[in-house]
């Protein structure tokens, strides 16, 4: 098998082998996921919650804003000076009750930001620490878009279970983008 370097390799292998064009990818995935499980959401079920202690739907749902706007702060972080613009979005709110067309808008919304903020991140900017909420101190970019992304996909899962809760006929090609398949 023939290796190629850096200096051999065409536009089309540079970006396949680029982290961040593939992780971005991957957010963007979970994204339209999710946004296709707000479409099943019952419009009467906003406010029910699971029969043992939990968030209801539209609390739900706030969350999931919170988790966007992780991507944001980690993606700022890493750009402040040509991102300004992203502490705006702290005057958002998340975490609170929300329906599911102020949480369609918010998401994508969100997901434009973080194309944004992509946009600016080279695959070594990924290994740069940035500090976060959590850790004031900092860590690698890339582990905290990482861990964003688990957030994400973890609440997704859990709006799917809802869903199968309040006996909405959802299955695996509700959750995931199946490759091979069209998608």
């Amino acid at each position: 098998m023939a290796v190629l370097s850096l200096e051999t390799r065409g536009p089309l292998e540079l970006e396949r082998s680029s982290l961040s064009p593939l992780l971005l990818d991957k957010v963007r995935e979970q994204v339209e996921r999710t946004q296709h499980l707000l479409g099943l959401i019952p419009r009467d079920r906003q406010s029910w919650r699971p029969g043992f202690p939990g968030l209801t739907v539209g609390d739900l749902l706030g969350h999931i804003l919170e988790c966007l706007a992780g991507f944001c702060a980690a993606l700022y972080q890493a750009n402040p000076e040509r991102l300004a613009h992203f502490l705006e979005l702290k005057a958002l709110p998340v975490n609170h009750s929300c329906g599911v067309e102020e949480a369609r808008g918010r998401i994508s919304s969100y997901l434009g930001h973080i194309e944004e903020g992509f946009s600016l991140v080279s695959d070594e900017q990924m290994s740069r620490v940035v500090p976060t909420l959590f850790v004031p101190e900092g860590e690698a970019l890339f582990t905290i878009l990482l861990g964003n992304l688990e957030h994400l996909t973890n609440h997704k899962y859990q709006l799917f279970v809802y869903l199968k809760m309040l006996e909405v006929p959802v299955a695996t090609p509700d959750l995931y983008r199946l490759r091979g398949q069209g998608g």
